[in-house]
C-alpha cells in the first residue's frame, strides 16, 4: 500500500536554480519513487496560497503567482496523474480544521514556532496569520493521513507542531482519528552558492532564475565572484566550479578546470553552456504550458476535487469526534 506524500509551497515568485536543486526536484523525485527516499507515494502538492496571504496581500499578484506557481512544477516533471496538485484555498476543510484544532492549542505553545520568534525578534508588529501559522499548517497535513512531509532540517519543526496536535486532539477526544506523520529529511539536497558566494536567495539579490533566458543566464554567470583561495585551489574559480557541480559530474570537470586553470572566462563560458543546456529543454515546456492556461487551470480543478474528497472524509471523523455530528 502506498504511503501519503504531502508538500504546500507558497506562491512567492519567481524560482531560482536554488529552489529547484534545494526543494522541487525532491518532490519530482518522491513523486516518481526516486532518490533517497525510493519508496512509493500518494503525492498531494497544494498551493498555500492562504499561508501566502500574509505576505501577498493583492488579488491579481495572488492569481498570477499561483498560476505561475502551478506552471513551473508541471515544467519540471511534476505529474497530475501522479500527483494531486491542488490550491488550499480550494479546499474549505483546511481552514474549518485549523478553527478546530485553535480550541486545544495555547498561545505559548505557538509562542515557541520559528516564525513567531524571528517576527518578534525583529521587533515586527505580528497578525494573527503569522502566529496561528503552525496551526494551520497541521491542519493541511493532518487532513490527508499524511504519513511523510519532505522538509529540509530548519523545517522540521512543522512536522513537530503537526505531530503534536494530532496526539493531544486524540487524547482529549478519546479517539484515533489523526495519523502522525513523519519528516522525511531532504538530507542530501545542496545549498546553492549565489553569484556572490553566498545562499541563493532572493533576497540577496544573487539568484539565476530557473527559466531564465541564455542572455540572463549569460550575465548573471559573468558577474559570478571568483575565488581561487578555497579548497579547490590551483586557478580553479570556487564559487563557479560548485554551481558547475550541480549541472556536471566532478570526473566531468576536473579535466576542464585543470586544462583552463586561472582562465575564469572561459570556465564561466563553459558554465553557462551548461546551465543552458539544462535550462532550455524546461524553459521551452513552460512556454509551451502557459499557452493553454486552460489545461493548467483544469490541473487544479480536478486537484481540488481529489483533494476535497479526502478532506471531507477526514473532516467528518473529527466533526463526529468533537461531537458537532
Amino acid at each position: 500500500m502506498k504511503k501519503n506524500l504531502l508538500s504546500g509551497v507558497k506562491p512567492t515568485g519567481r524560482p531560482h536554480i536554488g529552489n529547484y536543486f534545494g526543494a522541487m526536484k525532491q518532490f519530482v523525485d518522491l513523486q516518481d519513487g526516486r532518490g533517497q527516499a525510493s519508496d512509493s507515494y500518494d503525492c498531494h502538492l497544494f498551493v498555500a496560497d492562504y499561508h501566502a496571504l500574509n505576505l501577498i496581500q493583492d488579488a491579481e499578484q495572488m492569481r498570477q503567482l499561483t498560476l505561475d506557481l502551478v506552471l513551473d512544477y508541471l515544467a519540471i516533471g511534476l505529474d497530475p496523474k501522479k500527483s494531486i496538485i491542488f490550491k488550499q484555498s480550494d479546499v474549505p476543510a483546511h481552514t474549518e480544521l485549523a478553527w478546530i484544532f485553535d480550541t486545544i492549542v495555547t498561545m505559548p505553545y505557538l509562542m515557541r514556532a520559528h516564525a513567531y520568534k524571528d517576527a518578534e525578534a525583529k521587533n515586527k508588529e505580528i497578525n494573527v496569520g503569522t502566529f496561528n501559522y503552525p496551526v494551520l499548517m497541521a491542519a493541511d497535513i493532518l487532513l490527508y493521513d499524511t504519513d511523510v512531509v519532505p522538509v529540509g532540517q530548519d523545517q522540521k519543526q512543522h512536522v513537530e507542531y503537526a505531530r503534536d496536535i494530532a496526539l493531544k486532539f486524540n487524547h482529549i477526544f478519546k479517539s484515533e482519528t489523526f495519523k502522525l506523520p513523519e519528516p522525511i529529511i531532504l538530507e542530501s539536497v545542496a545549498t546553492v552558492p549565489g553569484i556572490d558566494g553566498r545562499k541563493m536567495s532572493k533576497s540577496y539579490n544573487n539568484t539565476i532564475p530557473l527559466f531564465a533566458t541564455r542572455e540572463e543566464i549569460q550575465k548573471a554567470v559573468m558577474a559570478i565572484v571568483t575565488d581561487s583561495g578555497g579548497p579547490e585551489a590551483g586557478g580553479v574559480p570556487t564559487n563557479v566550479f560548485v554551481m558547475h557541480k550541480l549541472f556536471k559530474s566532478e570526473a566531468e570537470l576536473k579535466p576542464l578546470y585543470e586544462t583552463n586553470a586561472g582562465k575564469y572566462k572561459i570556465l564561466k563560458e563553459a558554465l553557462v553552456e551548461d546551465i543552458d543546456a539544462f535550462i532550455k529543454p524546461l524553459r521551452e515546456r513552460r512556454e509551451k504550458l502557459a499557452s493553454d492556461v486552460k489545461n493548467v487551470i483544469k490541473v487544479l480543478e480536478d486537484g481540488a476535487n481529489n483533494a476535497n474528497i479526502k478532506a471531507n472524509a477526514k473532516l467528518l471523523e473529527a466533526k463526529k469526534a468533537i461531537g458537532v455530528i
